[in-house]
């Protein structure tokens, strides 16, 4: 199986990527910020249950290409590498994300926000495409059975966003929609995804089936 530090090493990136600012983290906040930590919270439970349907499409994915041939395997490393520096690009080019009153989500139950954020992560195609590129980078055939170690990474990254959503929705019920108004941090944590991105990028480039 996959040995622990590598396992660290996955978990500390996917900490890293789950902070990101994206549309993901930033439903989170905001709704966090207007109706309190549970709305927080039930979005977030569906956005990990949206995770659990990429997680089975990699794992048969990943096998299917694990048993194809090299130059598959080579137009998927590469597809992957483009993708995360399309991914670094962005983050470094991304500035500040206002929240105004203007940007005021309407307000859901428990069970709308649950629903929404499921389809709000089923429906990413970009979130497949990630999932694809990212998790095989942690995965090796000499180890065992690739569909089981993309099972582990998907789960291990799937808990690590939930803690990671779930204390953006406790700090956002708590501090509000002052966590947005700091442009300083918003453009430290882009320049740190962006180089984590860019970093990601070259693993996989120089990754071999």
């Amino acid at each position: 199986m996959i040995p622990l530090q590598e396992l660290l090493l996955f978990i500390t990136a996917s900490a890293v990527l789950a902070i990101a600012p994206g549309p993901d983290n930033l439903f989170v906040l905001t709704q966090s910020a207007l109706q309190g930590a549970r709305a927080g919270v039930c979005v977030t439970l569906g956005l990990c249950t949206g995770l659990l349907v990429h997680i089975g499409a990699v794992v048969l994915g990943v096998a299917a290409f694990v048993q194809s041939s090299a130059a598959a395997f080579t137009v998927l490393k590469l597809v992957g590498a483009f993708y995360l520096l399309y991914l670094a690009w962005h983050a470094f080019r991304a500035g500040r994300v206002p929240l105004t009153v203007a940007d005021r989500p309407p307000v859901y139950g428990a069970l709308a926000l649950y629903v929404r954020g499921v389809l709000m992560n089923v429906s990413n195609p970009k979130v497949a495409i990630f999932f694809l590129a990212f998790l095989p980078q942690f995965a090796d055939p000499s180890r065992g059975a690739m569909p089981a170690q993309i099972v582990v990474l998907g789960v291990s990254f799937l808990l690590t966003a939930l803690c990671i959503f779930a204390l953006v929705a406790w700090t956002a019920g708590r501090l509000g929609r002052r966590l947005q108004r700091s442009a300083g941090a918003q453009r430290w944590m882009n320049r740190l995804v962006g180089t984590t991105f860019a970093a990601l990028a070259v693993r996989l480039l120089v990754s071999r089936p």
